[in-house]
């Protein structure tokens, strides 16, 4: 039995050390800490002002919950820093407690493509490996089926969407953004499902980063506006938008001052508009009853 036991010894000793004498995770059983708790749905003493919810789209819901969430983890930092600065070493605990239960929380990206990057980027640097996935994405388009909407396949624009998206998050200073987000909106509203919104944002992106865009990106989310959302207030202000700042293009410029003066007036006409491009054909919306209503490239992603 001393045998026995003598071998365990030598045996776990030996364990240690090949793996490096690093006993933290064996032996430190995780710290409990101590302190008051309050409701996270209900705080006493505090009014939390409602959420409206009204009307609101899953790209509204999905982009409040993106900003309160990174604002909870802000404020907590803060406030465990605050604490650290004033010795007040309890609190501290406290705060660093919860800091450590969040990392436990898997973050889900409901919606891919809602995680739109700020307004502030500008397409400024020529970046060649920038070019080259611009080019990789159109032909990813081309091979769903752009502008061909008996070819048309989902896998494919999906991908052309992950490659567009992330030429943007790789290489934000390229001046290929604002042509991958004008392509994003292209995707988003004609080849997925209840996406509009989305495709909107991506438009405004695009107009924003480069205001000389040579891409319809205001008309194109105008007409989003008025033909597919049926929202006369938003149309009517991107369609004088249009004239304002997109009056190069004369055909769109044309036919959203006719817009203007037929909603303006209550009147009926409503003359389908060609949209113009001029590196990219814009496709019809594909006749599939498989479209997804999300963008999400893992698995379990079509609710």
């Amino acid at each position: 039995m001393f045998r026995l036991q003598l071998l365990s010894v030598f045996t776990l000793a030996a364990l240690i050390t090949v793996a490096g004498c690093n006993t933290e995770g064996m032996w430190v059983q995780p710290q409990h800490i101590d302190g008051p708790t309050t409701s996270m749905s209900a705080p006493e003493g505090v009014d939390l002002p409602d959420i409206q919810i009204i009307d609101a789209r899953e790209v509204d819901i999905v982009e409040n919950l993106l900003a309160h969430r990174a604002q909870y983890r802000k404020m907590l930092t803060i406030l465990r820093d605050y604490y650290k600065e004033k010795g007040y070493n309890n609190k501290r605990q406290w705060a660093d407690s919860e800091l450590t239960a969040l990392k436990r929380i898997k973050p889900f990206k409901y919606i891919l493509s809602a995680e739109v990057p700020v307004t502030s980027l500008r397409p400024t640097d020529n970046i060649a490996e920038a070019d080259r996935m611009y080019e990789q994405g159109l032909e990813q388009m081309k091979k769903g089926g752009h502008g061909i909407p008996a070819l048309y396949r989902q896998d494919a624009m999906r991908e052309a969407l992950q490659i567009f998206t992330g030429l943007i998050t790789k290489y934000p200073s390229s001046d290929k953004i604002d042509d991958a987000a004008f392509c994003c909106g292209e995707i988003l509203k004609e080849y997925f499902k209840n996406q509009e919104r989305l495709a909107i944002k991506w438009y405004e992106r695009a107009h924003t980063w480069d205001p000389q865009t040579p891409h319809p990106a205001l008309f194109s989310a105008a007409v989003v506006y008025d033909f597919r959302l049926h929202d006369r207030a938003k149309a009517l202000e991107y369609y004088h938008r249009v004239i304002e700042e997109e009056s190069g293009n004369k055909s769109n410029a044309a036919f959203s001052s006719r817009r203007v003066h037929e909603l303006t007036k209550g009147m009926d006409g409503l003359q389908q508009p060609v949209v113009t491009d001029t590196r990219e054909p814009v496709a019809s919306e594909p006749a599939s009853d498989d479209m997804v209503p999300v963008i999400d490239l893992g698995p379990d992603s079509t609710n």
